[in-house]
């Protein structure tokens, strides 16, 4: 299965929305978790129905917006998303209302847009789009599943485009409840010295990214997809590097053919042990890069790597600030992502020069 990205939009902590920047002015900040830059909503939402938005979804339509102007596509055969936590602001303001008014007298109105599906529906509704509409809701292979869907659909001649977006939030409430079981880092930190950090727990973030897939190569392509492939809670690194190989063969490559690996370090000594091994044991002489300083980690942050992907094929640039392991040699043509959440969802993805 394969597919080209012919669009793309991030809203992310970083400067990321624009084409005209490419992590070249990334700036550091100390803080518990990374929040997304606000873009100037008002530019690509009615005022009016603006107000009545929560964060997660203008987020949303701002990047799937920026992704279908990109491929001049007013309106996809398809809308596919994933998320892991959906709407938690207005989860929780439904929940804290039940408790305030004695479970009577509810507005409804957060708990219905408190649905996980609310930030398909809502891109939807601002199009008149009554295509296919799915949203997947899968913990840390989230984006994964609404990007095999995605890649079926394409595959099988079902659509001819289709905008795929991975979305997840930051709220004090629900960083605080994952404090707890020692998910997330509980005090500040420099988001550029993620690596250095010794805290328990990865650095949390959110936001939204949107991609327009499609199985014709456009004026513009950025990259195709080539691949993915899932499994869950590996017993050893013996097994992840088996899945990785036989992931290669399966597409006619070799280690030596994979000119950057991606690799998802959230900051979490534990859990970022995970990569170091696959760093140092099996892609000993490729490049590596990671992302999550500069996205957070949250269940469908994959979907920044994909976005980080796909810029580093097309412009041919790998930015220093990504860089793990230095970059040298020719411009990337193949790109492995390999992440994982809490050791347990792992996925690979494959891009390459179209």
């Amino acid at each position: 299965m394969k597919a080209y990205i012919n669009g793309i939009g991030a809203v992310s902590p970083q400067n990321t929305l624009g084409k005209e920047h490419f992590l070249d002015d990334v700036t550091a900040v100390e803080e518990r978790y990374l929040q997304i830059l606000k873009p100037d909503y008002k530019t690509y939402i009615d005022p009016k129905v603006l107000r009545r938005m929560s964060k997660i979804v203008r987020m949303s339509i701002v990047a799937a917006r920026t992704a279908l102007d990109e491929a001049g596509i007013a309106k996809p055969d398809a809308i596919i998303t994933g998320t892991g936590m959906g709407c938690q602001a207005d989860t929780e303001k439904f929940l804290n209302a039940v408790l305030d008014n004695d479970e009577a007298l509810l507005n409804p109105t957060a708990f219905i847009q408190s649905t996980h599906n609310t930030m398909g529906a809502q891109i939807a509704l601002m199009q008149a789009n009554n295509h296919y509409n799915l949203t997947y809701v899968n913990r840390g292979f989230s984006f994964e599943s609404a990007l095999l869907d995605g890649l079926m659909l394409l595959n099988e001649g079902e659509v001819l485009n289709l905008l795929l977006g991975g979305i997840d939030e930051i709220t004090d409430e629900s960083w605080l409840i994952s404090t707890k079981n020692d998910m997330y880092k509980v005090e500040p930190l420099n988001n550029l010295n993620l690596l250095n950090d010794r805290q328990t727990g990865g650095l949390s973030g959110e936001g939204a990214n949107f991609f327009v897939l499609s199985n014709q190569k456009g004026i513009d392509t950025y990259t195709r997809i080539s691949g993915i492939e899932t499994f869950y809670k590996p017993k050893n690194s013996g097994i992840i590097k088996e899945k990785i190989s036989n992931f290669l063969k399966k597409h006619e490559l070799d280690l030596k053919d994979i000119d950057l690996v991606i690799l998802g370090y959230n900051g979490n000594p534990l859990l970022d042990t995970v990569y170091s091994e696959i760093e140092n044991r099996l892609f000993i002489y490729q490049p590596t890069a990671y992302f999550k300083h500069l996205s957070g980690e949250y269940d469908t942050a994959v979907s920044f790597a994909v976005w980080l992907a796909a810029k580093i094929i097309k412009t041919g640039i790998v930015p220093e600030v990504v860089q793990k392991r230095k970059y040298t040699g020719r411009a990337p043509k193949n790109v492995l992502i390999f992440n994982h959440v809490r050791n347990i969802y792992h996925s690979l993805i494959l891009l390459q020069q179209a």
